[in-house]
C-alpha cells in the first residue's frame, strides 16, 4: 500500500466522524457512556464477524501491554474526557479546545523518525485552526462560569490524548490494524462499567433511534478507527492532521442538511479557511507525480 493510498483511506475516517453529531442527535436522549458502550460494541462485533472469513486476523489480538495501553487508552481515554467536557462545559467552548488535536498531530508528527515538518504544513494547520475557531466561536455565548472549568480542562486534555494516540500509532506500525477490534471491545466494556456507575440506562424508543445507533457503531465509532489507523501508520500524518479540521465543518454541514442548524456567512468563511488550509497542507500529495 502506497502512502498516498493510506492517506486517502485515512481521510475516510474524517468523513465518517463528520456524521457523528447528526447521528448522535438522532439517537435521542441515551446517556453518553451507554451510547459509547453500545456503539463501540457494535464496531467491535462487525470487525470480529469479518474475522470469521479471515481466521488469521484473531492473531492480531496478541499484542504487547504497550499496544493495549495506547490503543485502549486512546479510544476510551479520549471519549471519556470528551464526554466529561460536554457534561460540564458549553459545547462550543469544549469543541473549540478539543479541536486543537489536528494541530497537535501536525506538530507532534515532527517528533517521528523520518518525518519533517515543512512551512506549508504549519500554515495549513493554522488556517484550519482559524476556521475552526471562527466556526465554533460563532455559536458561543461568550464567557464561562467557574463550574465549567473542569469540563474545559477535560476538553483540552482530550485533544492531547487523541493527538498522542494518533502519532503513537505510527510508532506502533508493526501492530496490525485488526488489533483495533480488541481495543474497541475493551473500550465498550470500560464504557459499560462507567455507565453502570454514573448513569441511568435509557433504551431507544423508536426504530429510527436504533438505526442511528447501528450507523454510529458501523461508521464513526467503528470503521473510522480502522481507516484512521491505516492512515496514521502508513499515510501522511501531517496531511491527515491538517485535513481533520474539515470534521467540524462537515459536521455542521450535515446538521444544516438535517435541519438541526442554520447556514450563515460565518460558516461560509470558515469553510474557505478550513478547505484552504487542508489544500495547503496536502500540497505534496496533491501535486506529487506518481503513486
Amino acid at each position: 500500500m502506497t502512502p498516498r493510498t493510506a492517506t486517502l483511506i485515512g481521510l475516510t475516517a474524517i468523513l465518517m466522524w463528520s456524521l457523528l453529531s447528526v447521528l448522535t442527535v438522532a439517537t435521542g436522549k441515551i446517556p453518553a457512556f451507554q451510547l459509547a458502550a453500545m456503539t463501540f460494541a457494535i464496531g467491535a462485533a462487525v470487525a470480529f464477524i469479518s474475522f470469521i472469513w479471515r481466521p488469521a486476523a484473531f492473531a492480531a489480538l496478541r499484542q504487547s501491554p504497550t499496544a493495549w495501553v495506547v490503543g485502549v487508552g486512546g479510544l476510551f481515554g479520549y471519549h471519556a474526557l470528551y464526554f466529561l467536557a460536554l457534561r460540564f462545559a458549553p459545547p462550543a467552548e469544549a469543541g473549540l479546545l478539543n479541536y486543537l488535536w489536528p494541530l497537535l498531530i501536525v506538530l507532534f508528527s515532527s517528533l517521528l523518525p523520518g518525518e519533517r515538518l515543512a512551512a506549508h504544513h504549519i500554515v495549513g494547520a493554522l488556517l484550519g485552526l482559524a476556521g475552526t475557531v471562527l466556526l465554533l466561536s460563532g455559536n458561543s455565548g461568550g464567557g464561562f462560569a467557574p463550574a465549567q472549568i473542569p469540563g474545559l480542562a477535560a476538553a483540552f486534555v482530550a485533544a492531547f490524548v487523541w493527538a498522542a494516540y494518533s502519532v503513537m500509532s505510527r510508532k506502533l506500525k508493526a501492530v496490525p490494524t485488526d488489533a483495533v477490534a480488541g481495543f474497541c471491545l475493551a473500550t465498550a466494556l470500560l464504557a459499560a462499567l462507567v455507565h453502570r456507575m454514573v448513569e441511568t440506562t435509557v433504551w431507544p424508543e423508536t426504530s429510527g433511534q436504533w438505526l442511528a445507533i447501528i450507523a454510529l457503531g458501523v461508521g464513526p465509532v467503528g470503521a473510522a478507527f480502522f481507516t484512521w489507523d491505516i492512515g496514521m501508520k502508513r499515510g501522511d500524518i501531517r496531511v491527515l492532521g491538517a485535513a481533520s479540521y474539515a470534521t467540524p465543518l462537515l459536521s455542521t454541514a450535515f446538521l444544516i442538511l438535517a435541519g438541526f442548524a442554520t447556514a450563515s456567512a460565518t460558516i461560509a468563511i470558515a469553510a474557505i479557511l478550513i478547505a484552504g488550509g487542508g489544500l495547503i497542507a496536502a500540497k505534496d500529495m496533491v501535486w506529487r507525480k506518481g503513486p
